[in-house]
C-alpha cells in the first residue's frame, strides 16, 4: 500500500478529491494538522462524495508524529523545487508521497532533510508555477501504482 501525506492542506475540495483517489487506489491518506477546514465541511465531503467511508484516513497532530508513524517508509517529498523527476524513481510498496499546502508547499527544512533523489518534481512547462494539489497527487499515485503493477486493482 502506498501512503499519501497531505501536510496542512488548505482547500477542502482538493482534500475531498484526494480522499476519493485514495479510496479508488487503496492508498492510505495521512492528514497533518492544522487543516484549513473541518473534515466534516460540506465542500470537502461533497468532493469526496461517499468515498470517505472507503478510504483509510489517518490524522496526525504534527509532521513529526506522522513521520514517526511512517518511520519504516521511504519518503518522497513532491515539490516544484525538486531535481528528480517523479518517473525516475523505482517505487516500492509502503512508500510515502508527501505534499505541502496549496499556497506554500513543503517546508524547506523537510526538503533539506531528505536525500536530493527523494525530493521529486512533476515535469511542467518552464513558465508554469504549479499543478493543482489533487492533480499532482493523482499523477504521483498513479505512476507509483503503475510501477507496482496496479496491485489490488480489479
Amino acid at each position: 500500500m502506498l501512503h499519501v501525506v497531505l501536510y496542512q492542506p488548505e482547500i477542502p475540495p482538493n482534500t475531498g478529491n484526494v480522499i476519493r483517489l485514495c479510496a479508488n487506489t487503496g492508498a492510505c491518506l495521512h492528514l497533518v494538522h492544522p487543516l484549513g477546514f473541518e473534515l466534516s465541511e460540506r465542500r470537502m465531503r461533497r468532493a469526496g462524495l461517499d468515498y470517505h467511508d472507503y478510504a483509510d484516513i489517518r490524522e496526525h497532530e504534527s509532521l513529526e508524529a506522522c513521520m514517526q508513524t511512517l518511520s519504516s517508509a521511504t519518503l518522497y517529498a513532491v515539490s516544484t523545487r525538486g531535481k528528480t523527476r517523479h518517473d525516475a524513481v523505482d517505487y516500492c510498496d509502503g512508500d510515502a508521497l508527501v505534499f505541502g499546502p496549496e499556497t506554500r508547499g513543503l517546508p524547506q527544512a523537510l526538503l533539506d532533510s531528505l536525500p536530493q533523489r527523494q525530493v521529486l518534481r512533476i515535469p511542467m512547462r518552464p513558465d508554469s508555477r504549479s499543478l493543482n494539489l489533487s492533480n499532482a497527487v493523482a499523477v504521483m499515485v498513479y505512476e507509483a501504482w503503475r510501477q507496482l503493477g496496479f496491485k489490488g486493482a480489479g
